[in-house]
């Protein structure tokens, strides 16, 4: 496997209640207005998303500028709707768990929190990344509001 393992926690208020983002996670015609950084995309004939465990959640981004293609495989390893989602990635091992908490008046505390980090994805470019999907899910769910 991959050395160098790391750890990463991402923390934001989103503008929509916890059933409202737990459905833009698991619902592949949002999932793809915001997964992946600015200048990139997600076509949703690519989105599989089984919410439940042992479930499929694969997408492949895609690179605007090249059309380099970024495919995710990974398996559901935990779910509770408006609370959490758990996957690994197949490829590198890499494990996600987002909960969601109830912040009240319509907003949620999600906490991304990354065990079995590559190096690769642990860099500055990796949150950066990480942090511009996050905002464009803010922006997403505040248009659906």
């Amino acid at each position: 496997m991959t050395e160098n393992l790391g750890e990463l926690t991402i923390t934001r208020e989103l503008p929509a209640a916890p059933d409202a983002v737990f459905r833009a996670y698991v619902e592949p015609e949002q999932f793809v207005r915001f997964w992946g950084p600015v200048g990139t995309h997600v076509e949703l004939d690519t989105v599989t998303i089984e919410p439940r465990v042992g479930g499929r959640y694969d997408s492949t981004m895609i690179i605007d500028a090249t059309g380099d293609e970024y495919p995710m495989r990974a398996e559901i390893t935990g779910i509770r709707p408006g609370e959490l989602i758990a996957l690994v990635e197949e490829s590198v091992g890499l494990r996600s768990t987002m909960t969601f908490k109830d912040l009240g008046d319509g907003r949620t505390e999600v906490v991304l929190h990354q065990t079995e980090v590559p190096a690769m994805y642990c860099g500055p470019e990796a949150r950066a990344g990480l942090d511009s999907s996050f905002d464009r899910l803010v922006e997403h769910l505040a248009a659906r509001r």
